[in-house]
């Protein structure tokens, strides 16, 4: 294939690229042009709901009270993410060097997953004297099983002929696992991880929220929480929107990780470059 035939090729690449940016920045701003109008047009109070301008001006106005309950939010969500991807990918190696470990275990983490947090938020709050200890473990619950899971399938969808391969030239444990079991199982652990880093935000509000029913926490939902009962709806939208866009970061920030660690050996990200 000739230059002059790789052109148009590209040249369709950059316009999909910029169209993945564009189609969904204008579908945000028609929303959000609706969203003015129609409490414009209907004179809806703001503590029914605001429009957009008042939430971004709470949300200025607001960011000292704001900011702090972020960042106590975000840092639950991350050091539970860790948490769960230590324990996570450990068990996982654990179930797939013994399968009668696996059989004895796995039940237990598919329990912790189906449960619903909400129900269980409140009795660890009991149980946990500290606030910041039990909101962390309601974190780690709903992050813990996308990575065990995704890493226990990864690590046994190794390829049978090359298992046989490395057996057939007495491979050690450590050698299959380190050289076949652990790259095959990369794109899943990745995947799990993007999946595990919204839910550990979501775990996160969802303990915070239950603490501030109690009277405790100091996170977004706890703000969330006050604001909702002192009928400050700007600022309850304001730390919504705060949320929101933490879980696409997120979301983001872990895609572009596993393009990056996948892009130049695994089909999944290869054909994004291509």
């Amino acid at each position: 294939m000739t230059p002059a035939d790789e052109r148009p090729s590209e040249r369709v690449i950059r316009t999909e690229r910029v169209l993945r940016v564009l189609l969904p920045a204008a579908i945000a701003v028609l929303v959000l042009v609706g969203w003015h109008l129609v409490v414009r047009l209907n004179e809806i109070p703001p503590y029914t709901l605001p429009g957009p301008l008042l939430v971004a001006q709470t949300f200025w106005d607001d960011w000292a009270t704001l900011w702090p309950a972020w960042m106590v939010t975000l840092r639950f969500t991350f050091l539970a993410l860790v948490i769960a991807v230590v324990g996570g990918v450990a068990l996982a190696v654990l179930f797939a060097q013994s399968k009668w470990i696996e059989f004895s275990f796995f039940p237990y983490a598919v329990i912790l997953q189906v449960t619903p947090l909400i129900a269980v938020a409140p009795l660890i709050l009991i149980y946990v004297d500290n606030t910041h200890v039990a909101v962390l473990i309601c974190a780690w619950i709903v992050a813990f099983f996308p990575i065990l899971s995704n890493t226990t399938l990864g690590l046994n969808s190794a390829d049978h002929n090359l298992l046989n391969l490395f057996h057939l030239y007495g491979a050690t444990r450590w050698q299959v696992l380190r050289y076949l079991r652990i790259p095959s199982a990369m794109p899943y652990f990745l995947g799990g991880l993007r999946i595990a880093g919204g839910l550990s935000l979501i775990g996160a509000v969802v303990a915070e929220y239950a603490a501030g029913t109690a009277g405790q926490g100091s996170g977004l939902a706890y703000r969330i929480l006050e604001a909702g009962y002192r009928l400050k709806t700007p600022r309850v939208f304001a730390a919504l929107a705060m949320l929101s866009l933490t879980g696409i970061l997120i979301f983001a920030l872990f895609s572009a990780i596993s393009h990056f660690a996948l892009r130049r050996w695994h089909e999944s990200a290869m054909k994004r470059e291509s």
